[in-house]
């Protein structure tokens, strides 16, 4: 048998949980280096943009309103429309860095629904490649993720400041 070796995910092993919800501190961490600490892509008033700490593939983010709270049908009309067209950038940015063959766009609602956050509303993108799955997840419950989370930031961050027309402050 050959072992698979990650040693960059001891950090995460190691790393203390943040206090209270990460939706609401990372992006309002103003410390320097922070955006790109916490991998914040994308911010705007009401939204912001993230890649998700523990991805399915390369380039999986997470669109996600500044308001906390886990209810979708809350959201009144003009936070419903900001948080899907920062979503639509989103999928932009991942088909222009990726070129993915396919993409999963949704959101887990409530524990019983996946929410792994269940009280910060959040969608995730992940972009989906013929071939993606392979004997790993079925034989060693383990997925290989062929990209580090800093190239992905690399990758995505010019993309999303393109588009938007504007860079995270401090980056």
């Amino acid at each position: 048998m050959q072992p698979l070796w990650a040693p960059w995910r001891m950090a995460y092993i190691d790393e203390a949980p943040p206090e209270g919800c990460i939706f609401c501190t990372f992006p309002n961490d103003a410390s320097p280096g922070a955006a790109r600490r916490h991998r914040l892509l994308a911010r705007t008033d009401a939204d912001f943009v993230i890649l998700n700490r523990y991805p399915y593939n390369p380039g999986h983010l997470m669109v996600i309103p500044h308001h906390h709270g886990g209810s979708l049908v809350a959201l009144d009309d003009a936070a419903f429309q900001g948080l899907h067209a920062l979503l639509k950038v989103a999928v932009e940015a991942v088909t222009a860095a990726y070129a993915p063959e396919g993409l999963n766009v949704g959101m887990n609602l409530g524990r019983a629904g996946g929410a792994g956050i269940t009280d910060h509303l959040h969608y995730h993108v992940v972009p989906r490649f013929i071939g993606d799955s392979n004997f790993m997840p079925l034989l060693a419950e383990t997925k290989v993720v062929n990209e580090h989370l800093d190239a992905t930031w690399e990758r995505l961050h010019p993309i999303f400041s393109s588009i938007l027309g504007a860079t995270l402050p401090g980056i």
